[in-house]
Order: C-alpha cells, then structure tokens, then sequence
C-alpha cells in the first residue's frame, strides 16, 4: 500500500472502529489446543462443571482475535515500525462460541522517539465488545511508527 498513514497523519482521540468477528467453537478448541490447553477452553462437559458453565475462548484467543481486528482495520494503513508494549491487559467478561466481537481502537496521546527522531510513538487504547456491546477486553499499547518528515536533527 502506497499511502500509509504516517505518525503526522494520526490524530489522537478519533477512534478506529473494527469487527465484526464471528467466534466459532472449532476456531476455540483449535486455538485452546495449540496454546492453551485448559479444560474449559476443550471439553463442554468440563467446561460446564467450570466457573464459565460452558465452553469459553482463552483470553489469550480473545487477544489475538482483537489483534486481527486492529491489524486489518488500522496496521494495514499506518506505516508501523513495530509494537512497543502492552500495558494494563484486561479480560472483562468471557467470550463464547457464537459471540460476534467489535472492537474500538483511540490513539490517546503521542510523542516523538527521543532515541531515533525518524519515529513516533503512539500510545493506543483498546476495547473489545461482544454483540451485546459488553466490554470483554481491554488494553494499552505503544505503537512505534514512521515519521513522514524528519525535523533538524533528525536521521
């Protein structure tokens, strides 16, 4: 893509809105397999007998559907160097087979690397929602990405 946001075009506190994303039982199971092997995230007897009553997604699928989202939505049109950091991880409320997941993304502030001056680092709030917009995850991150101009001094 040609014409990538760079760090002069983002402005703060004008979300990003993403989704929807259909959760499926197989995408669950598949993903609890691989990466997180627990009971609940597996097997619906287990799950009934757990805390969730049913089969539930790892946070950590939860986290990587909402990555996707930011990812299609807003890193495929900025000009990313990388991810800095995440901060303040939060899973509110479970999610099931059969939700639908949307998610709202905020640069809430910004500021010019003091290491490399050809980069701005943006700092990034996210909430991920189910179909009854219920708040089911929340985080922080820094965003490293391109300047369009480098001002004196600069690389």
């Amino acid at each position: 893509m040609t014409d990538l946001l760079h760090y002069e075009d983002i402005e703060v506190n004008v979300p990003f809105t993403a989704g929807p994303k259909l959760v499926t039982r197989e995408e669950v199971i598949a993903f609890a397999r691989e990466y997180d092997p627990q009971a609940f995230h597996l097997d619906d007897a287990a799950a009934a007998q757990s805390h969730f009553g049913r089969l539930t997604a790892s946070g950590w699928h939860t986290c990587a559907m909402i990555m996707r989202l930011f990812v299609d939505r807003v890193l495929t049109r900025v000009a990313v160097i990388a991810g800095g950091e995440v901060n303040e991880l939060r899973w509110h409320r479970p999610v099931y087979p059969g939700d639908t997941l949307t998610a709202r993304f905020f640069v809430t502030g910004k500021r010019i690397s003091t290491k490399r001056p050809d980069t701005g680092i943006l700092s990034v709030y996210t909430e991920g929602f189910n179909q009854d917009e219920e708040l089911v995850i929340s985080h922080k991150t820094a965003v490293i990405v391109k300047l369009r101009e480098v001002g004196p001094g600069g690389a």
